[in-house]
């Protein structure tokens, strides 16, 4: 998904100067429209993917493609005790559902057209830690990182591979605003061994790598840009 300004929008461009063709997919017209501006020759895709007729009608024809970025999540904060079945319903049909579905039809491509591939699923520090209010969140990210490695069993006879990316609190616009309180951040911070958030281009690199052929031996794994997080 191409959000704005957010990692989705930054592979896009990273992708687009390295000379990659690239299909770009979101729900906002707008962030389309901008972005075709920036990067002229990108592809672009209005869709939810929450929806699975209109995914698979907008998606059906793009192509070929022969890597992916699964990145088009949402995050609906709830104490587990006021957790509400939409927040559940859309979390799980656009975190995990659309990640299956858009990956099928990628793979089905690629194996019909006897090509390798890299799929790379965002995922979060927040699949393997619990965090206050996360509950349905960290549910559908502990579920995208056990979907990468079954993708990547399956998928790896037909020579495609599929990684999880997995950060901890990046600084979008959307993370500026989240997490700018001090008193907020501290406890956070104080849980990073480096001291501090991954920047948009930290995620985005990690990205490239799991597509490019420099990890051509790396499947199945969850890795985490989080500054030492996961290791404490």
């Amino acid at each position: 998904a191409a959000l704005p300004a957010g990692i989705g929008r930054s592979t896009v461009q990273a992708l687009h100067a390295a000379g990659v063709q690239v299909v770009a997919v979101s729900r906002t017209r707008a962030d389309l429209d901008s972005l075709v501006r920036e990067c002229p020759g990108i592809e672009p895709v209005c869709v939810d993917l929450g929806d699975w007729e209109a995914t698979e009608r907008a998606l059906g024809g793009v192509g070929p493609v022969d890597l992916l970025v699964n990145n088009a999540a949402v995050a609906l904060l709830q104490p587990f005790l006021e957790v509400t079945k939409e927040a559940i319903d859309t979390s799980f049909d656009i975190n995990l559902r659309a990640v299956i579905q858009v990956s099928q039809i990628v793979a089905q491509g690629l194996i019909a057209r006897g090509a390798q591939g890299s799929i790379v699923n965002v995922s979060s520090q927040a699949s393997q830690r619990a965090l206050t209010n996360h509950s349905v969140y960290c549910s559908t990210k502990g579920a995208m990182d056990m979907l990468t490695k079954v993708m990547a069993l399956e998928l790896g006879p037909h020579k495609i591979r599929v990684n999880a990316v997995n950060p901890t609190v990046v600084m979008t616009p959307m993370g500026r605003a989240n997490w700018s309180d001090p008193q907020k951040a501290k406890p956070m911070l104080d849980r990073i061994p480096l001291g501090r958030f991954a920047e948009v281009e930290n995620v985005v690199d990690t990205i490239l790598f799991l597509l490019s052929d420099r990890s051509s031996m790396t499947t199945g794994c969850t890795l985490p840009v989080d500054g030492g997080f996961l290791a404490t």
